[in-house]
């Protein structure tokens, strides 16, 4: 199947940060804006689910928010992954001590949730990367094969499936129990 991410040429950090937003949303990375692909069904089904069920737990507790689309701002990249979850300590805050606008900075957990044309190298680089900059969990979810890869900094990739309990953000694993069979369930009507 053919990507249908589009690549434009070389620009400055900066000089992306000047354009508009746009729908889909860009990435930059690598010196180059990728466009991601448009959210389909299963796709928002999932991120919208796992946000709720995350905040549900998290900001009931103050410990984290787990925040949809959010562009995040860091080591030379702009990244907008599906769910950015920040610890409560990390939150960025404007002058007034409310939530910032702009997040310059890498989330503590990256969840990425695989599109049918999406390259799922291509996502786990970009995991990868947030890891190697200070975030504590990244997953990749594909909905094809009901199975999430949970990968965290020097440590060998896991995948789970079926009713696999799921490693969360550090001081949520108390409180948010999650199996892989559970999140796919949400798909059924």
């Amino acid at each position: 199947m053919a990507t249908l991410t589009q690549v434009k040429p070389n620009i400055t950090l900066e000089q992306f940060l000047e354009y508009p937003e746009t729908k889909p949303y860009n990435e930059y990375i690598n010196g180059k804006i990728e466009q991601k692909p448009m959210p389909q069904g299963q796709h928002s089904v999932l991120q919208s689910r796992l946000c709720s069920v995350i905040n549900e737990v998290a900001l009931t507790n103050k410990v984290a928010y787990a925040l949809p689309e959010l562009k995040c701002t860091f080591a030379g990249v702009s990244i907008v992954p599906d769910i950015s979850v920040f610890t409560w300590e990390r939150i960025p805050k404007n002058e007034q001590g409310k939530i910032a606008n702009r997040f310059q900075t890498y989330p503590d957990w990256v969840i990425e949730i695989l599109s049918p044309e999406q390259s799922a190298n291509k996502v786990i680089r970009k995991i990868l990367f947030c890891l190697e900059q200070g975030t504590q969990l990244g997953w990749l979810i594909d909905s094809e094969d009901e199975s999430i890869m949970i990968l965290k900094s020097n440590q060998f990739p896991e995948i789970k499936s079926n009713e696999d309990n799921l490693t969360v953000l550090g001081d949520l694993q108390e409180k948010l129990a999650l199996s892989a069979q559970q999140i796919f369930s949400w798909l059924s009507l």
